[in-house]
């Protein structure tokens, strides 16, 4: 990626960011992420043009919860299947949910970055197959579905779950969510699966 392609690819990344750090509320949020994806160049929507919004379940305080993270050492390689080839994730730590353990990945990357996927019983029915992230953050999504309370308290909003970009158009490649971040109960909050 060169020239306008890799400048408008930072602008997105700077206006997640945006929208991820000064929203509101999970309104707000749900509503900017809207028009992000309407207008932009680098929407991962295939026909930007023709977009009216993305679907959600609705807000829930049932999803939302304040939990221990326990040190836990390991990592895993992930192969992306596209030009950014095998990238390594450390786990940062297991958080005790109440709907069951869920590893939160360090990217090992230049920069590096905290990744939380997600996938639960309603993936392939209501959500996304291949499961939904809780945050990214080198993709900018800072503070709204995982929150460090102190070094050893995370506060999740599982009502922010998104799809991934390949959950809207084949070109693609993502990440999915290991077998330890597979949840065996539905997680009726964020984003609905796209069409």
């Amino acid at each position: 990626m060169v020239g306008v392609q890799a400048l408008e690819l930072a602008d997105y990344r700077a206006a997640v960011a945006r929208i991820y750090l000064t929203a509101t509320d999970l309104r707000d949020f749900r509503a900017r992420r809207d028009e992000l994806f309407a207008y932009h160049p680098q929407s991962p929507i295939p026909s930007p043009g023709d977009f009216d919004g993305l679907s959600y379940f609705p807000p829930s305080d049932e999803f939302r919860a304040e939990v221990e993270l326990r040190p836990a050492p390991g990592g895993i390689e992930i192969d992306t299947g596209g030009p950014d080839g095998v990238c390594r994730y450390d786990r940062v730590g297991i958080l005790d949910t109440p709907w069951g353990e869920l590893s939160l990945w360090w990217l090992a990357a230049y920069g590096g970055g905290l990744f939380l996927p997600v996938r639960d019983a309603t993936c392939g029915q209501q959500s996304y197959g291949g499961g939904r992230y809780l945050t990214d953050t080198v993709k900018g999504t800072h503070g709204r579905g995982v929150e460090m309370v102190s070094p050893s308290r995370v506060l999740l909003d599982l009502n922010y779950l998104y799809n991934p970009s390949c959950a809207y158009d084949d070109q693609w490649l993502c990440p999915l969510a290991p077998p330890e971040n597979r949840l065996t109960v539905p997680i009726t909050a964020g984003e609905l699966r796209y069409h």
